[in-house]
């Protein structure tokens, strides 16, 4: 190899210099070769660095949610199994006629819209039937007159109850109870709640008016708040949830405990075992369907069932980002093909007979038993071993109650709705704030679930209290038609 000195390097020499060896000699001795020896000399180290720096990969992650994927990274979108619609030949929809007509226009010509030249009445017309809203809407001011009567029972004065507001309140019960669900259940944020009713309903609010109005209003509906929660935990499934939430900046977590029938949020500054022994007050008698959050753990429930498509994303998440070796892909192999297995076998419950449905759920059971007993040496598969050996009673559970999903998707369906709310008004800024978001947010939410109007369902339950003092039972799920 040359060294430094007054030589001519080849190309061959030049390339055997270029490298992490380099001394300053070396490239003193380049140096002196002239500039076409240093160009090809930085254009060699540039190829080399090249070829060893990692290509960043641009498949997105697995597990990342649609939003967070920049749009250039996503797959072509494939095209639709069917068309849209309904297939030819199918009834139509339309709006239907509505119940009565408000007023009559009639719409007359006296020359030609095309030509302009004078016009002469047919013996035909036809109708057309329009429906909007007015653009003058002019809120309703009513002047209440309350007659006082004297009790010889009670030796008092009393007055009858003024059902159309909160005691003490300007504003009519129907404007708190509608911004109320455009804010907790819709995600509408104070200021675009207050621009509609200032400048389209000509109703002057102010965002701190309302808000305490809403304080006031989840001290009324506090019962069925409490009733959801009781209904939650004497439930036979019970679905379990949790995500980030910001409480005058600082970070709490909103949890949700869901069935087919109620909704129950909870905003706490604890994500372990302290906020769950809020919830529940005493041991679970259903069956608890969750994630494998480790808080969960805690929880003293007669059954569990973690979700199973979660385990699917670790696998894929752990493939696509660590790419491991070993032996992580037959044991990668053998558990998906497990709970891809166990999951087809859910699905022909009623075709099989009880005796064959059984034996499969045991040869399932025993596969798991052989996967966790083996000696496996990748830490990625250690690690999901010792997951499944914490959880192994608690990932078939759904082979053996049909009732139980074996998946989680229902609690992440009804906390979506809180996120969106989270994402258009930041959070909460106080700790009342919070409880009032708890509150009604759970109160909409399960009156929807049920099929009530919930602006209604709420309006009669607080005129009912006003008027008893006492709010009603939580309004039963709406019967389906037919």
């Amino acid at each position: 190899m040359a060294t430094a000195g007054t030589g001519t390097l080849d190309t061959a020499s030049l390339q055997a210099l270029l490298g992490p060896q380099l001394t300053a000699e070396q490239a003193a001795l380049i140096f002196q070769q002239g500039q076409e020896a240093v160009v090809f000399a930085l254009l060699t180290l540039a190829k080399q660095l090249a070829e060893e720096q990692p290509v960043a990969s641009t498949t997105p992650d697995p597990s990342a949610p649609s939003g967070q994927t920049p749009p250039y990274q996503k797959p072509t979108a494939k095209g639709r199994a069917k068309p849209k619609g309904a297939r030819p030949g199918h009834p139509g929809h339309r709006r239907p006629a509505p119940p009565r007509i408000d007023r009559h226009e009639e719409h007359t010509l006296s020359t030609c819209p095309r030509c302009h030249a004078p016009v002469r009445p047919c013996d035909s017309s036809r109708t057309r039937v329009v429906e909007d809203i007015p653009a003058d809407i002019t809120p309703v001011v009513t002047e209440h007159t309350i007659r006082r009567y004297w009790c010889p029972g009670c030796r008092a004065t009393v007055e009858p109850v003024v059902t159309d507001a909160l005691p003490g309140s300007a504003i009519g019960l129907r404007v708190v109870v509608l911004s109320a669900w455009l804010h907790y259940l819709l995600g509408t944020t104070l200021a675009q709640i207050v621009d509609v009713f200032n400048f389209h309903l000509h109703f002057e609010l102010s965002a701190g008016g309302l808000v305490q109005m809403w304080h006031r209003l989840r001290e009324v509906l506090l019962a069925w708040y409490l009733e959801i929660q009781a209904e939650a935990l004497g439930s036979a499934v019970l679905h379990a949830d949790e995500t980030g939430w910001r409480v005058n900046g600082k970070t709490h977590w909103l949890w949700c405990f869901t069935t087919t029938d109620v909704t129950y949020y909870m905003i706490d500054r604890s994500r372990g075992s302290p906020a769950l022994k809020r919830f529940f007050k005493e041991e679970f008698a259903g069956v608890l369907v969750t994630d494998f959050w480790a808080a969960y753990n805690a929880v003293v429930s007669a059954r569990k069932q973690k979700c199973l498509p979660h385990l699917l994303r670790d696998l894929k998440r752990t493939q696509h980002y660590h790419n491991p070796g070993g032996d992580w892909p037959a044991f990668c192999k053998l558990l998906r093909r497990l709970i891809r297995d166990a999951l087809r076998l859910s699905k022909r419950r009623e075709e099989l007979s009880p005796e064959g449905f059984a034996a499969r759920r045991r040869r399932l059971q025993g596969r798991l038993h052989e996967l966790l007993g083996q000696p496996w040496e990748q830490r990625h598969a250690r690690r999901l071993v010792k997951r499944l050996r914490r959880h192994e009673s608690e990932l078939f559970t759904f082979l053996d109650r049909a009732e139980v999903p074996p998946d989680n998707n229902h609690a992440e369906r009804q906390i979506r709705p809180a996120v969106m709310v989270r994402k258009n008004s930041y959070a909460n800024g106080s700790d009342e704030g919070a409880e009032t978001q708890s509150v009604l947010m759970s109160v909409f939410r399960t009156l929807k679930q049920r099929g009530h109007n919930p602006v209604s369902a709420v309006l009669d339950g607080v005129r009912d209290s006003l008027r008893t003092g006492q709010l009603p039972p939580l309004p039963a799920r709406v019967a389906a038609d037919g």
